[in-house]
């Protein structure tokens, strides 16, 4: 679908010249009276209908109104993605009113069709396409309109359908109109917000066939108290066919669980892989290493080929897969040795709740499960550079939609199963010069999850930008000046920490003519989670969340001038069960050495010890903000520089 910026509202100019200056302006009037932003979406209107196979046709109708240059340059090309396997995209009108008079229409020589950028060097997977329009010479004050039309026929999943959908409360579009045509055949699970309830709902026969038909039609004013839904919200419209979370997981597994014959087909394949090895958790490591890093992936949102699967044979003779064909590649080959692997259907921006309808679309990545009978391991094959057991932090403690053989409760808890512990060393070495400049190297050894994070950045990076991803490690750590030179291990080699060593330049970090001269500590800040303000269901304060157990050192060498002498602040240790806080600052002739050592314990603090917790929070900060004191004298003669 086309991506609008939600920016906001731009400003009409025309007024009724029956409307008096003293009269109050309506709630229309007030919006468009508001400043001008790069476009308005002036109308809106979505009508989808389903037929009982599970066929469907969407049909939208859309008119902006191009409010300055930015907007002009925003719909000078119109994108719109689809599967061609089971999808066929019309776009019969793109019609252009200019601000200075008269109309025109896109010709079809502007309309390409081509695969999505993302599968461009895939072609088992180029039916995953990108229909787009290019729109020359808009101008300030023009408008478009277009329409396009999806035909969905014999989906993967069908005869189920599914559908879901949120209004735009933003005021970015000034009328909204949605129309939702079922049939009456087909038993489906529908919840719509109260806060947006249908403007009317109908029952009508079409032929020897019962339909029901929904319709909204609201305007900007309806939300003019603004505001934006809840991160744990449903959207305001949800459409299911299917009865349950178990249904669901059942359909999928259908489609991407290996028969017992593709397994055993496999099996020559996977004793190769495990040949040397004798024991599960080794088997197990094993094919997580081949799939994850010898299969290339192809980072397709999940279901954009409707679950469906190539071949064992296919992706491995190709080394690419989507996520869900890697997960049914893992599970061919490890299902010989040690299984049986589940897929985990999660999302990645909130919480999944028992009570939603059950529908693919609110699932945006797959985990892999697999392990003993008793013990669950939980693994992301599609990052590529994800240390064994290790699974991005934003995804450990949520739900997950559990596919596969004998699974009784499809919605599990993903838990963490890293199997080391999490750590961060970070080491300065530093020069303060005569001039006032400061040359730095700073090294990082990292396990755990900002582990995880560096190696998908400097893994999705190409080498002659890695200083553009240091640039921002050093900023978010505190530190300023100019990245000069970057290096880090190879971000595939998950057996080891992953480090990273940048240089620091900062001509003028100091000015030696102010007395007294004063400089931070040059380690990164460390941060601490802050008391949470929400309160549990039952209304009373929410625990403080610390996250994994991870311990931190820091430690510093600033070499000085010749000559300088140096003030240091004492240095603080605090302890408690949940973390501990250690600092040390010392100096010997013109070298200063300083370390901090913070090491969290527990995953979490109960509220009733916020207080505690509180104070803890402060000494740290207390500490990390104290200065050392320099001081080179008055006309005190140095060594020139060799």
């Amino acid at each position: 679908m086309l991506c609008l910026l939600q920016t906001g509202l731009w400003a009409t100019a025309a007024q009724e010249l029956s409307v008096k200056p003293t009269e109050k302006p309506s709630e229309k009037e007030k919006i468009a009276e508001k400043p001008a932003l790069p476009f308005q979406i002036q109308l809106l209107e979505t009508r989808v209908r389903f037929e009982a196979n599970g066929d469907s046709r969407k049909e939208v109708h859309t008119v902006v109104k191009l409010n300055n240059i930015l907007g002009a340059r925003e719909f000078a090309r119109l994108a719109f993605d689809y599967n061609r396997a089971f999808q066929q995209l019309e776009i019969p009108q793109v019609r252009i009113t200019h601000a200075n008079g008269g109309t025109s229409e896109v010709l079809p020589s502007a309309i390409s069709d081509a695969p999505n950028l993302t599968v461009e060097k895939f072609p088992a997977y180029q039916d995953v396409r990108v229909k787009s329009v290019r729109i020359l010479g808009l101008q300030e004050g023009d408008a478009v309109e277009y329409r396009v039309i999806t035909t969905t026929t014999h989906h993967p999943l069908a005869p189920d359908f599914w559908l879901e959908h949120t209004f735009d409360r933003s005021g970015q579009v000034l009328e909204e109109q949605y129309a939702l045509d079922l049939p009456a055949s087909r038993p489906v699970q529908i919840a719509i917000a109260a806060s947006t309830p249908p403007t009317k709902k109908e029952q009508y026969a079409e032929g020897d066939s019962a339909r029901v038909r929904y319709w909204w039609d609201l305007s900007a004013t309806d939300f003019k108290d603004g505001g934006s839904k809840s991160e744990k919200a449903e959207p305001e419209v949800v459409l299911t066919s299917f009865a349950s979370w178990k249904q669901l997981a059942d359909r999928i597994g259908e489609r991407i669980i290996p028969s017992e014959e593709t397994v055993r087909e496999q099996s020559p394949k996977a004793k190769e892989i495990v040949h040397g090895k004798s024991t599960p958790d080794e088997w197990l490591e094993s094919f997580y290493d081949f799939v994850s890093q010898k299969i290339v992936t192809v980072d397709l949102p999940l279901g954009a080929t409707g679950f469906k699967t190539r071949s064992v044979v296919e992706i491995l003779s190709s080394g690419y897969a989507t996520p869900e064909d890697k997960f049914m590649l893992f599970a061919a080959l490890g299902n010989n040795y040690c299984g049986p692997a589940r897929a985990g259907l999660t999302n990645s921006t909130r919480p999944l709740e028992e009570s939603e309808l059950p529908r693919p679309s609110v699932f945006d990545h797959l985990l892999t499960m697999s392990g003993y009978p008793s013990i669950n391991f939980w693994m992301d094959l599609n990052l590529e550079v994800a240390p064994y057991l290790m699974i991005p932090s934003q995804f450990r403690g949520k739900r997950a939609l559990l596919v596969g053989w004998a699974v009784r409760e499809p919605l599990q808890i993903v838990i963490e199963t890293a199997p080391f512990a999490a750590f961060q060393r970070v080491a300065v070495n530093a020069k303060l010069a005569e001039s006032g400049s400061l040359t730095a190297k700073v090294n990082y050894t990292i396990r755990g999850y900002n582990e995880l994070l560096l190696r998908m950045a400097f893994h999705q990076t190409p080498k002659e930008k890695w200083k553009d991803v240091a640039s921002l490690l050093a900023i978010s750590d505190g530190f300023r000046g100019q990245v000069t030179s970057v290096s880090a291990s190879d971000p595939t080699a998950i057996k080891e920490p992953f480090t990273v060593e940048y240089e620091l330049y900062q001509p003028k970090f100091v000015d030696w003519s102010k007395k007294p001269v004063r400089i931070p500590a040059l380690l990164p800040q460390i941060g601490l989670p802050e008391p949470s303000t929400k309160l549990t269901e039952d209304g009373k304060p929410s625990n403080i969340e610390l996250g994994t157990p991870l311990n931190v050192e820091t430690q510093l060498t600033l070499h000085l001038p010749f000559g300088t002498k140096l003030q240091t602040p004492a240095g603080t240790s605090v302890a408690r069960d949940y973390a501990t806080y250690v600092s040390k600052y010392s100096v010997n002739a013109e070298t200063l050495t300083a370390s901090r050592h913070i090491n969290f314990l527990l995953r979490q603090v109960t509220a009733d010890r916020s207080v505690d917790y509180n104070a803890f929070v402060h000494a740290v900060q207390n500490d990390q903000a104290q200065y050392f004191v320099l001081d080179r004298g008055v006309g005190e003669k140095t060594p020139s520089a060799k």
